[in-house]
Order: structure tokens, then sequence, then C-alpha cells
């Protein structure tokens, strides 16, 4: 079984996250430049079995899509153009900035390290990665 892989994109840093071998726990990975992600990810998969990737689609309340989905719409398609044999699922990923900061506080984290912007990002992917993980066990009941 492979890994699941959640990519939190933004214009300038993406968040990624990933599940275990056996897609039990969700991890925070790294935060990479969006320009250099495309790269990563062909250095991660030649290492690493990923079974599916799953991207962060942010909505606004309205359902409307939000100012940066044609970004990502972009990023999907050359996406399947270099992986075409590894699924890439959207999915909704409204307020996870939000959700990550109220957990590094929580968590503790002075408010220094909550301030910086990759962290927030790979924990924001890590929530997304958690959520989908726990809309799958709900499509199993």
């Amino acid at each position: 079984m492979g890994r699941l892989l959640v990519i939190d994109y933004g214009l300038v840093r993406s968040g990624l996250a990933v599940t275990d071998t056996m897609q039990i726990t969700a991890n925070p990975l790294e935060t990479i430049q969006t320009k250099d992600l495309l790269s990563w990810l062909r250095d991660y998969f030649a290492k690493e079995e990923v079974e599916k990737v799953i991207i962060g689609c942010p909505t606004r309340m309205n359902g409307q899509p939000s100012e940066i989905t044609p970004q990502i719409d972009n990023f999907k398609k050359t996406f399947n153009s270099l992986f075409p044999a590894i699924p890439l699922i959207s999915y909704d990923e409204r307020f996870t900035s939000i959700l990550a900061q109220k957990a590094m506080i929580s968590a503790g984290c002075r408010k220094k390290n909550r301030q910086e912007k990759s962290r927030v990002d790979k924990i924001a992917a890590c929530i997304i990665l958690e959520d989908y993980l726990e809309s799958l066990q709900l499509q199993k009941r």
C-alpha cells in the first residue's frame, strides 16, 4: 500500500503532509517553494510509493471557487501530464490555515513559531490529510 500525500497549494509556498505506508496517520512533511514543487514531487515519487495525491482546493463560503482556483487548475493539468499513473484528488480545504493556527496555540507553540508561514503551511496540509482520512472512514460505514 502506498502513501497518501496532500498538497496545500499556495502561490508562494505549498505545504505537504503524508501518511504512513498503512495510511493510518497523517504527518506534516515539508513546505516547498511552489515554483519548485513539481521537481520536488518527482524526486519524492522516485523514493517513495505514493498511491494518491490530494490537493486542497479552497472555496468561498458561498461555494464559489476562490481566487487561487485558476492557479490550482493549471497545477493539476501539469501534474496529470507529468504523473499520469498517480491519481490527483481535489479536496475542500476551507479554514485549514485558521485551524492550523489554533492547533499550534493549543500545542503551546510560541507566537514566533506560529508566525512562521512554512510551519503553518505544512500543519494545514496535515489537517487536510486528517480530514480526508476521516472522510474515507465515514464512507466505509
